[in-house]
């Protein structure tokens, strides 16, 4: 890991994002406003508990098509969160250890963690950028001191987009995202899809709260951030019916939309 100059504070009065996301995820790395946030969201939509470890299990379907079965070496995780067992480095370099990873997100905590537990196999490597998505090509620049972009890179946008609030703009940044990547690359995204009365009443509680808020879209709009790649059967859907690991019936429905796209 390099080190990242100018750290930012922590600031614990305000409920962050990602650790909201890792106080449902069981996690410790997070503070009582985070929590007090969390539990509200709890009491009117229980079911973001298993929306959040959906989420996680379809990142590691993800990176392991990207790195088995499409080739994948290079990944660019943008949205990171915070540390938990089985992050994308770990189930990347696990099918290849020579994989680099470099990870992206914007919460000073994260960096703190990031730096302490992302380590490598010593055959990849893992760095860590404290960046917004809204700077698209800042990250790509950044991420090219680690990534040859020359070669193809697999690069994952999971539960972040919801995160910026005007659609054109959300989908003019997985545009340019994609415009970076060389032809041969993948991408994967999901998000909180507006699909029930439940996670809808969720979000404005969230969005109720001094953390950024975040937008459920409906389906369509999820799907148009696809728009130009190769979709990766079996397309677009709810992210448990991409490439399940067991019976379909076996697992809850939750209001997430996802899938893998291919740059052409």
């Amino acid at each position: 890991m390099s080190g990242q100059p100018g750290k930012p504070a922590i600031d614990t009065s305000v409920p962050h994002s990602a650790r909201v996301w890792n106080y449902w995820l069981g996690g410790k790395d997070n503070f009582p406003v985070d929590r007090e946030l969390g539990d509200r969201v709890k009491a009117v939509y229980p079911e973001i508990v298993t929306l959040a470890r959906a989420g996680r299990y379809f990142l590691a379907r993800v990176v392991r098509f990207m790195a088995g079965e499409a080739g994948i070496r290079q990944f660019l995780d943008i949205g990171t969160g915070l540390p938990t067992a089985d992050n994308t480095h770990e189930i990347a370099q696990r099918v290849a250890p020579e994989s680099r990873v470099v990870y992206v997100d914007n919460d000073p905590l994260v960096l703190v963690h990031a730096e302490a537990l992302l380590t490598s196999t010593p055959e990849g490597r893992t760095e860590y950028i404290h960046a917004d998505l809204r700077e698209p090509e800042v990250i790509l620049a950044r991420a090219a001191e680690t990534l040859d972009f020359t070669r193809p890179i697999g690069l994952t946008l999971m539960g972040i987009l919801g995160h910026i609030a005007d659609y054109d703009e959300a989908r003019s940044i997985v545009r340019r995202l994609i415009d970076g990547l060389p032809s041969g690359s993948y991408v994967g995204i999901y998000d909180g899809c507006a699909s029930g009365d439940e996670i809808v009443r969720s979000a404005e509680v969230y969005n109720d709260s001094d953390t950024l808020p975040y937008i459920v879209r409906p389906p369509e709009q999820i799907k148009g951030f696809f728009e130009g790649l190769e979709l990766v059967e079996p397309g677009v859907v709810h992210i448990q019916e991409w490439r399940p690991e067991a019976p379909l019936d076996t697992l809850p429905h939750v209001d997430s939309m996802g899938g893998v796209g291919r740059v052409p």
